[in-house]
C-alpha cells in the first residue's frame, strides 16, 4: 500500500498554500491585522487555481456540453466529464457514472428524497418499486442532522404515510452506534445521517451504520457535506447507497453539488427533474429516461462550476488530504483545549478532540451568539453564529444559538489562537467573565 503523509506542513510550506488564495494573500485588514477567516465550514476560500479554471473555460472554451456537433462542443464536453470524472476518483467512486451534478448538497439530497417519493409514479424506470413507502414503513434520520437532512424525510413521509423517527442527541449534543442499534429495526426502510456534524464535528461510525442498515434492506443517505473537504472519504469503501456533498465547501464554486450513488441504486432511482437532455425518447404520451448520470441533469448544466470543482479537487490532492486532515486535526486540538479551559464557556459535542472534525461550536453562558459574533468581527475573527441550520440540535441542547469556529487546510495556530482571546474578550467586554 503506498505511505500515507501525515507530515506537518512546514512555516513556508503553510505559507505558500495561502498566497494560493487571493483572498488570504491579501485579506481585509480590521484593526490593523488581517482578519482571521474561520469560516469555512459554511464556505471555503478559493484557490486562483481554481478561479482560473472556470475563468479559462469561459473565455476560450465556452459552448453547450452534450449538444451539437461541431467541435467546440466536443472540448467542452470533454472538460465537463473530466469534472465528472475528477471528482469520482477524488471519493471513491469506482466509475464517473456515480457522480450526478446538483445545484448544492441540499439539492442533491432532495433529488433523493423526491426520487423515492416518486417510485410509485408509473414514471417508468425500472426497479423502482424498491423505493416504495407506505404506512408501517419508518424513514429514520438523527436529531443532530442540518435541516437539508431532515425537512426532505419529513416531507416524503407525509407524502406516503411513512412514519418518521429520529435516533435522539445526548447532553452533548452527539449520539451512538448502540443509539443507532436500538433505532434500525425490520421496518426501518431509510436511514439518512450526517457523516459529520456541522454543529458538534462529531464524525459517525459510517462503515458500521450501514451495515446496521443494510442488515433490515434500509437504504442509507450520507450527508457528506463537513467530510469530503476535510478528511479522505472513500465511499464505494464506507458502503452507503447515497451520499451528498457541496462544491463551495470544498475550494470549489458555488452553484454545484455532488450526488453520489451505488450503480443498482442510481439505476432504479426515479428522476427528481424532468426536462431536456435526460430523455431518450419522448411522445405525446410517454417519455423514457437516460441512464444515471444523465437521467438525473435535466437542463442545461453548471458547466463552469463543475470544471472549477474540478480544478478544486485537483488543488487538494496535491496536497494530500491525509496532510490536510492531519494540520486540521492538530488545530482542532489547540482549539478544542483552549474553549475548555475557559470558564463559563460550553463546548458543543465530543469534550476533546477525537472524533471531530474541522470545527468547534460553543454556548457563552449569558451572551447571545449573536453578540459574541458582533465583538469577534470587530477583533477581525469571522465565525458563524446562529442555529447552523439544524435547531432541533439546538433545541435539545436548551439553546437556540451557537458561535462556531471552522478550520481548513490554509488555517493556522495564529488564527486559533486569536479565536480564543476574542472569545476572552467578549467575555470581559459583556461583564460576563466566569472566574476560573
Amino acid at each position: 500500500m503506498p505511505t500515507v503523509d501525515t507530515t506537518a506542513f512546514t512555516p513556508t510550506e503553510l505559507g505558500e498554500l495561502r498566497a494560493a488564495f487571493p483572498y488570504l494573500a491579501a485579506p481585509p485588514v480590521v484593526g490593523g491585522r488581517p482578519v482571521a477567516y474561520l469560516d469555512a465550514a459554511a464556505t471555503s476560500q478559493r484557490p486562483a487555481a481554481v478561479l482560473d479554471a472556470e475563468r479559462s473555460f469561459l473565455s476560450t472554451a465556452n459552448a453547450p456540453v452534450h449538444r451539437g456537433t461541431y467541435q467546440a462542443v466536443g472540448t467542452a464536453t470533454e472538460l465537463f466529464e473530466g469534472a465528472r470524472a475528477a471528482v469520482a476518483r477524488f471519493v471513491g467512486a469506482a466509475t464517473p457514472e456515480q457522480i450526478s451534478w446538483a445545484e448544492n448538497a441540499t439539492d442533491a439530497l432532495n433529488m433523493v428524497a423526491l426520487g423515492i417519493g416518486d417510485a410509485n409514479s408509473g414514471l417508468g424506470v425500472a426497479g423502482s418499486e424498491r423505493f416504495a413507502l407506505g404506512p408501517g414503513d419508518e424513514i429514520l434520520v438523527t436529531e443532530a442532522e442540518h435541516h437539508a437532512n431532515l425537512v426532505p424525510w419529513q416531507r416524503l413521509a407525509k407524502r406516503t404515510g411513512a412514519s418518521f423517527r429520529y435516533i435522539p442527541v445526548d447532553e452533548y449534543g452527539t449520539w451512538s452506534l448502540d443509539a443507532a442499534r436500538e433505532a434500525i429495526n425490520s421496518r426501518t426502510r431509510i436511514f439518512a445521517f450526517g457523516h459529520v456534524s456541522n454543529v458538534t464535528g462529531y464524525v459517525a461510525p459510517v462503515a458500521e451504520l450501514v451495515d446496521l442498515a443494510r442488515a433490515v434492506g434500509a437504504v442509507t443517505v450520507l450527508d457528506a457535506c463537513q467530510s469530503v473537504p476535510h478528511i479522505p472519504v472513500d465511499l464505494g469503501a464506507l458502503g452507503v447507497d447515497f451520499a451528498a456533498f457541496s462544491g463551495h465547501k470544498m475550494f470549489g464554486p458555488n452553484g454545484i453539488g455532488v450526488l453520489y450513488g451505488r450503480p443498482e441504486m442510481l439505476a432504479a432511482l426515479p428522476p427528481a427533474r424532468t426536462g431536456g437532455s435526460m430523455i431518450t425518447q419522448v411522445t405525446m404520451e410517454t417519455t423514457e429516461f437516460m441512464p444515471p448520470p444523465l437521467r438525473f441533469e435535466a437542463g442545461t448544466q453548471p458547466v463552469s462550476q463543475a470544471i472549477g470543482l474540478g480544478a478544486a479537487v485537483a488543488f487538494s490532492e496535491a496536497v494530500g488530504m491525509e496532510r490536510a486532515a492531519a494540520h486540521e486535526h492538530g488545530l482542532v486540538e489547540r482549539l478544542v483545549a483552549g474553549i475548555l479551559e475557559m470558564p463559563g464557556v460550553r463546548l458543543l459535542g465530543p469534550q476533546g478532540a477525537d472524533r471531530r472534525v474541522a470545527l468547534a461550536a460553543v454556548s457563552v453562558e449569558g451572551l447571545h451568539a449573536h453578540d459574541v459574533g458582533q465583538y469577534l468581527d470587530e477583533q477581525g475573527v469571522l465565525v458563524r453564529v446562529g442555529h447552523h441550520c439544524a435547531q432541533p440540535l439546538h433545541r435539545a441542547l436548551g439553546i437556540t444559538s451557537s458561535t462556531r469556529a471552522s478550520v481548513h487546510l490554509t488555517s493556522t495556530e495564529e488564527e486559533v489562537d486569536r479565536f480564543l482571546e476574542a472569545l476572552r474578550g467578549a467575555q470581559r467586554y459583556f461583564g460576563v467573565e466566569a472566574a476560573s
